[in-house]
């Protein structure tokens, strides 16, 4: 595929040279006209929130080096970078970030933020909003089923013949669920569904948090022709608050095995509905072609459990739960106008989440087969596709850090923590700083000053980036936690919990409204509301590409 922004193209990643730009124009008519394009917001998740693009995708500035290569796979993939202009100045040095990781055809977005609303350009708040506006959209026109949360406690109360069906990643129905209800991820409702109700008279409901994912799989179901009357809880378990009813919470019930027969039938629905979306079939031979292709980019996801993909996968691709992977295309494939390859091992689960990233308006391929001798699978997760910091680090083991910090005065080391504000609060070594990198000159305005810094995040991936600049604009000694906190908490070191020292405002994730056991009844309703409203957001956008089959 051709790049589109020549003015950007090849550009050596020089501080003299200047950032080419692209107007919004331009990028409307690429996403118009099924362009390759990514079109990255690098401020950070909260503010993203409050408002971008429809096909903007987050990537944190402070993350780009350990994010983008895999995020990102083509370096000669056109990227726009924007953020808000509003004095952070995140956009350019993400740019040349981008460029000295070797994209070769990278540009600003004139204006920023603010440039694309005085061209006119939409703006849509929330996160994952191109697959929440999709499944308005499904709705509206396929008028999906669906029971209000009144309608339904009555059936559970009158012990009817139904079955509840949780729609979300396991970790989210744990945290809470309808009473009763069951673990099924989205992708594995049709694979599974006959196993939870072999009687066709069994009234099936699926629900999720809010709308989307009830209504995809639902819409799914009803789409794969299964007999039981099926319909989803109409505003998920917001709806369900909204309406008095009380949630369970720490629920473990998961999906049952499948039967050689129901499976066999599951695959043959799912083809079905993915060949009447228009979905393409990709053999080995299709892979082997696409892997040397240097003009267009392919995503390649396995869309079973991230269990099953432990036990063994294909090379090259990456794990991505087919429900999760429609609720949220914009992380898990930036490249708006990319190809997309889907695999699993029972025909059901990559069908059917192909045929809705296909009426989504991806160039989406099933692969039929393992592609490639069995023997050839690879277990567990794949190293991480980011590359080595340039400059040299200095390491420090976990117990010599304990050391310092019981040993020294006070304030003498200063440890930096770059991990995620809600793993920060969660537990972190006593006495760190919270500090969001693309933030970092601000926070350690906040940090008392240290004789010795050092840096620490999960597992020390992030926080390795910082290093050099920490050195820099401390002028202290500088070293990173081998390990991260985890080494640490395995070392049985002491931890801390809470708020208790941001350098930095936790604007690194936005707090979904339905988010939690104590979200407010008004933010509730809001945010349904907000759903309601995005298909006459999607007809005045104009660039989405949807169809609905």
């Amino acid at each position: 595929m051709t790049a589109i922004f020549s003015s950007a193209t090849a550009r050596p990643a020089d501080a003299d040279v200047g950032m080419a730009t692209t107007t919004t124009r331009k990028v409307r008519q690429a996403l118009l006209d099924r362009q390759e394009i990514a079109l990255l917001d690098v401020r950070e998740e909260a503010p993203f929130a409050q408002g971008h693009p429809l096909f903007a995708a987050n990537l944190p500035a402070g993350r780009i080096e350990l994010d983008a290569w895999a995020r990102v796979p083509r370096r000669a993939t056109p990227i726009v970078v924007y953020d808000d202009d509003d004095g952070e100045g995140l956009a350019e040095p993400a740019a040349r970030t981008l460029r000295a990781l070797g994209y070769t055809d990278v540009s600003l977005l004139t204006g920023g933020l603010q440039g694309w609303k005085d061209a006119g350009g939409e703006l849509f708040i929330d996160v994952n909003v191109p697959s929440k506006a999709f499944g308005e959209l499904v709705e509206s026109e396929r008028h999906t089923p669906s029971l209000a949360a009144e309608e339904v406690q009555a059936l559970l109360d009158a012990k009817a013949d139904v079955v509840v069906l949780d729609a979300r990643r396991f970790d989210e129905y744990q945290t809470m669920n309808i009473p009763g209800g069951i673990s099924v991820p989205g992708a594995e409702l049709v694979l599974r569904a006959q196993a939870l109700a072999p009687d066709p008279a069994t009234r099936i409901i699926v629900n999720c948090a809010g709308r989307t994912r009830s209504i995809i799989g639902t819409q799914s179901l009803v789409n794969a022709g299964l007999p039981n009357p099926v319909a989803a809880l109409r505003n998920g378990t917001i709806g369900w608050l909204l309406a008095g009813h009380t949630l369970e919470h720490g629920a473990d019930r998961r999906f049952a095995p499948v039967a050689p027969e129901q499976r066999a039938s599951a695959a043959a629905r799912a083809r079905a509905v993915a060949d009447r979306a228009g979905v393409r079939r990709a053999s080995a031979a299709d892979l082997a072609r696409f892997a040397v292709e240097v003009g267009r980019t392919t995503y390649r996801f396995d869309v079973r459990t991230p269990e099953e993909y432990e036990t063994g996968h294909l090379p090259g691709f990456r794990s991505a739960p087919g429900g999760q992977l429609v609720q949220e295309t914009d992380h898990a494939a930036p490249v708006r106008g990319a190809r997309i390859v889907l695999a699993d091992d029972d025909g059901a689960r990559a069908n059917m989440t192909a045929s809705w990233l296909a009426q989504m308006g991806w160039d989406v391929w099933v692969l039929d087969g393992t592609g490639g001798d069995d023997a050839a699978l690879e277990t567990g997760q794949p190293a991480p596709l980011a590359p080595e910091p340039q400059a040299p680090l200095t390491w420090v083991a976990p117990r010599q850090l304990a050391r310092w910090l019981q040993d020294e005065p006070e304030g003498h080391t200063a440890v930096l923590d770059f991990t995620a504000s809600a793993q920060y609060v969660r537990r972190h070594i006593p006495g760190a700083w919270f500090v969001l990198r693309s933030q970092l000159e601000t926070a350690l305005r906040t940090v008392p000053p240290a004789s010795r810094y050092v840096l620490t995040c999960g597992t020390s991936a992030l926080a390795r980036y910082a290093a050099e600049a920490v050195a820099r604009l401390t002028g202290a000694p500088t070293a990173v936690l081998q390990g991260g906190t985890q080494a640490w908490i395995d070392e049985g070191l002491p931890l801390e919990t809470g708020e208790t020292r941001l350098a930095s405002a936790r604007i690194d994730r936005y707090r979904r409204p339905y988010e939690g056991t104590d979200a407010p009844r008004e933010a509730m309703q809001g945010y349904l509301d907000w759903e309601f409203g995005l298909v006459e957001q999607l007809a005045r956008d104009g660039t989405h590409g949807f169809t609905v089959v």
